[in-house]
């Protein structure tokens, strides 16, 4: 049996307006396909999205980022040059502070779920209007974690 559009439908269509009008059609086509599981009987898939699609999508990512290694346009020389120039040593540093922010972003929002509309807001602004790409909720939720630690105001 189909559900009803309602409130769900309603803000998925919000969000889809959004990413059209911010040309960003991954959102779009995100929000679109997730109301297309709303109205058809595909509701029931929700639980296992919300259990895997994460994961799934970090390695998706990750398999694009490794491409340049598996072609081989990586090599020895340039992961030694990488890791010996300054520029890459920032870069490792931001890798483990991204990835800290980002454990504790998951951390953060199982305890304080509420959170999560306000990174979905700002994230959905972020990639509509300013070109951004949706790919920082997590780390997102880690920084408010560590603001809220930092003014002492919650778990």
């Amino acid at each position: 049996m189909a559900a009803t559009f309602g409130q769900a439908g309603i803000l998925l269509l919000i969000i889809i307006l959004l990413g059209l009008a911010g040309r960003n059609y991954v959102v779009a086509v995100a929000a679109g396909a997730l109301l297309a599981l709303r109205l058809l009987p595909g509701e029931e898939l929700f639980p296992l999205l919300e259990r895997h699609a994460l994961n799934i999508g970090i390695g998706i990512i990750t398999l694009a980022i490794l491409i340049p290694l598996a072609k081989g346009g990586i090599g020895w020389s340039e992961l030694y040059g990488t890791l010996t120039s300054f520029s890459g040593l920032v870069a490792v540093a931001t890798g483990i502070f991204v990835a800290y922010l980002g454990a504790r972003g998951v951390g953060y929002l199982t305890i304080q779920p509420q959170v999560i509309i306000g990174l979905m807001v700002g994230t959905i602004i972020g990639v509509a209007f300013f070109r951004g790409v949706p790919v920082g909720p997590l780390i997102a939720g880690g920084m408010v974690a560590l603001v809220m630690q930092l003014i002492g105001s919650g778990k």
